[in-house]
């Protein structure tokens, strides 16, 4: 879906109301791949094009590859809380 607001620029985010075994490997491969993606995306780029916002008012390539790894982390400490304690507690 094709969209001409630029927060969303694939389309804003639909939830799945069913997830097959298939679509679930999807995802899985998706996240498996994402590091050696994004390394691929940025290798050579100069100090400038990682400057570049990627929207009007919008964050730089830089912040988005940050942000990214950023929020990986947090989600798998938090699912390793969750896996580790007798009475996890999501946390900020």
């Amino acid at each position: 879906m094709a969209t001409t607001d630029l927060r969303y620029p694939i389309g804003p985010f639909a939830i799945p109301t069913t997830i097959t075994p298939a679509a679930h490997d999807a995802a899985v491969s998706a996240l498996a791949g994402l590091p050696s993606a994004l390394r691929a995306a940025v290798r050579g780029l100069s100090d400038t094009q990682l400057e570049t916002p990627y929207r009007p008012d919008g964050w730089t390539v830089r912040q988005v590859v940050h942000h990214v790894a950023d929020s990986h982390m947090h989600v798998l400490l938090r699912v390793k809380l969750a896996l580790t304690e007798d009475t996890p507690t999501i946390k900020p």
